[in-house]
């Protein structure tokens, strides 16, 4: 019986790398934003900066 999953073994290696790589950035910024509470979702003054410019 055939397999499934076709892939070649080394985009299962990338596709594996680009997880864990998103898993760490997602920790990551979950990190600095328990820290800096402040700087949490700042878009709404930069979009009114950058429109009265």
């Amino acid at each position: 019986m055939k397999s499934i999953n076709n892939k070649p073994a080394a985009s299962k290696l990338v596709s594996k790398f680009d997880n864990e790589l998103r898993n760490m950035l997602m920790s990551d910024l979950q990190a600095f934003r328990a820290k800096n509470p402040k700087m949490g979702n700042n878009q709404g003054a930069v979009q009114q900066t950058l429109s009265a410019a």
